[in-house]
């Protein structure tokens, strides 16, 4: 088989791993959302956006619901959300989105990955001031006008409206604030939502080297990988 096969055995590993991640990922945001909103996709408009994005990662419907029941049945208080913030190597700020039960362990592992790429762990306000929180919708395009569907939702929050060519979907862009009364105002409107993602996006960017780009990334690549860090952003340009 070789080396041909090993490579190929190495990618389908890497998938799994990936396709792995992105189920837990959706797992703990929906313990999440059924802890702050109850487990009525109906009545917890946050619920059904997590729901959204594990069909966008073909996450099984009967795992949804599973994780739905055991979210309901337990007692999910010990889980939350949290944001620490510092700096990579370079001076690159950096946001590092948590779910965690134990606050603790996740503090210390995220200061070592920080301190061994010679980055620093900030404190509370220190970084985040310099990014906006803000939610993308990707919507089907077929059937929309970009100028009309502009004039429906401006009321509604919409920031920022773009298409994707290759893929024939529009991204819409609201202020975290919004994303409820947004997501009512397109399903109101029986427009399809595909994905939906809460994210910091940088209001200003910064360029480095490609070696020290690089020095970045492997810090962010190193943090993805723990099961307790959510996402990780950034202001590279």
């Amino acid at each position: 088989m070789g080396r041909i096969f090993e490579t190929r055995k190495a990618t389908m590993f890497k998938r799994y791993a990936k396709m792995a991640k992105a189920f837990t990922k959706i797992g703990r945001e929906i313990v999440m959302a059924v802890k702050l909103g109850g487990p009525n996709p109906e009545s917890n408009p946050r619920l059904r956006m997590v729901i959204q994005n594990a069909k966008a990662v073909n996450m099984p419907k009967a795992n949804v619901e599973s994780a739905i029941k055991r979210a309901s049945e337990k007692d999910t208080s010990t889980y939350e959300v949290v944001i620490y913030e510092g700096y990579a190597p370079h001076g690159v700020p950096v946001l590092v989105e948590c779910t965690t039960n134990n606050p603790t362990r996740t503090v210390a592992s995220v200061r070592m990955y920080f301190n061994r790429a010679n980055g620093s762990l900030g404190t509370s306000g220190s970084v985040q001031f310099m990014f906006e929180h803000v939610v993308l919708f990707k919507v089907d395009a077929k059937g929309l006008q970009k100028d009309d569907l502009e004039l429906e939702l401006i009321d509604f929050g919409l920031e920022d409206l773009s298409y994707d060519a290759e893929q024939h979907h529009f991204i819409i862009q609201t202020a975290f604030t919004n994303f409820g009364q947004m997501q009512s105002a397109l399903e109101e409107r029986q427009i399809t939502v595909y994905e939906s993602s809460k994210i910091y996006i940088p209001t200003t960017t910064k360029s480095l080297s490609a070696e020290q780009e690089s020095e970045v990334q492997a810090m962010i690549d190193k943090m993805e990988e723990d099961d307790d860090i959510e996402a990780v952003y950034h202001n590279m340009a």
